[in-house]
């Protein structure tokens, strides 16, 4: 009895991890109230076609990378430098949790992407987009540009 109970409280605890897929419109909207419309030059519209490539707008997209650091959330944010995995972390600029960048609740996300894009060069940094022959290139304000909320 006594061990049902305990494994009622921990099925209680344990948070299941829905992936949220915004659509388009809304995140533009949440993007907008947090201040990322021309944010360090990057229109919302750099934004939106940054989240779209790195996440498909999935707020819960993780990516194992080769070098063993994991990219996380609807900014694909790395492990390595800007969030926290595990208690002893040399790096974690963002002084966040790397499970924070995956929920719902986009704040750490989006305050942790200000950062990366004020403290770096900006989109052209780390973020990715896939051209058409399956090769990676860097997100810039040209390739963007032209992308409509």
């Amino acid at each position: 009895m006594k061990a049902a109970g305990i494994l009622a409280l921990i099925g209680c605890l344990i948070m299941v991890t829905e992936p949220k897929i915004y659509t388009r419109c809304k995140l533009a909207k949440i993007f907008l109230r947090a201040g990322l419309d021309n944010y360090q030059g990057f229109s919302l519209g750099n934004w939106i076609c940054m989240a779209y490539y790195e996440s498909r707008y999935n707020t819960t997209a993780e990516t194992q990378l080769e070098d063993g650091s994991i990219d996380y959330g609807i900014f694909q944010i790395n492990s390595f430098t800007w969030c926290r995995r595990a208690k002893l972390q040399e790096k974690n600029h963002c002084h966040v949790a790397c499970s924070a960048l995956i929920t719902d609740d986009l704040t750490d996300a989006i305050l942790c992407a200000k950062k990366i894009a004020k403290e770096t060069e900006g989109m052209n940094y780390c973020w990715f987009t896939v051209q058409e022959d399956g090769k990676e290139k860097p997100v810039s304000v040209t390739d963007t540009a032209s992308s409509s909320v």
